[in-house]
């Protein structure tokens, strides 16, 4: 199954469990920073592009399901903000220009995702003193991929020079996190913050 099949499937076959809320490690790590332009990899049906817009941000989100993305786009306008929708398989592409903030929250997939060289393509369009945020799954009790990368590792596979980049944040964050219509459980962030020079 390709990647946009599997994705279509997820979001049109009902299994999609969004609160409605963003993920609160994006919120922990802009909060304070100045509003500019903002890339959301992955945007799901948007809780975070749509948070990130409700702030002042200038936002472009993309994902490769369009079923996710029509869904993000009412969410959008019932909270009254605006988003610049895209679809794009990011193996392939991503949205043209340079971005302040360009954040990937989640961006794990059960088939083939080139994620190393996403990011990588990502960073590269981060304006000069812009953040790349990249917060992940960590394995824990409610996620049991053991292939799911540590933020070392997510530093490690960027191999992002050093004289042209500052790293803000490497670390784990336990979180209690509700899906819609489920009580809350403990997971475990990975957070991997980066400031270009």
């Amino acid at each position: 199954m390709s990647a946009e099949d599997f994705w279509e499937d997820f979001y049109s076959g009902g299994r999609s469990r969004w609160s409605g809320r963003p993920n609160a490690s994006l919120v922990e790590e802009v909060t304070g920073v100045v509003p500019g332009t903002a890339l959301d990899l992955g945007c799901g049906q948007g809780g975070d592009a749509i948070w990130l817009a409700a702030q002042g941000w200038t936002v472009t989100a993309t994902d490769i399901s369009q079923t996710a993305l029509d869904v993000a786009a009412r969410h959008a306008a019932e909270a009254g903000v605006t988003v610049a929708w895209e679809r794009h398989d990011l193996a392939v592409s991503q949205p043209a220009g340079s971005f302040d903030l360009i954040t990937a929250s989640f961006l794990h997939s059960e088939v083939e995702l080139p994620r190393e060289q996403i990011l990588r393509v990502a960073a590269g369009a981060v304006t000069p003193g812009g953040t790349l945020l990249i917060v992940g799954h960590a394995p824990s009790a409610e996620h049991h991929h053991h292939d799911l990368p540590a933020p070392e590792q997510v530093v490690a596979e960027l191999a992002l020079p050093e004289d042209q980049w500052e790293l803000r944040a490497c670390e784990v964050r336990e979180r209690l996190h509700a899906f819609r219509d489920e009580p809350p459980k403990a997971r475990i962030d990975t957070v991997v913050r980066f400031r270009r020079r």
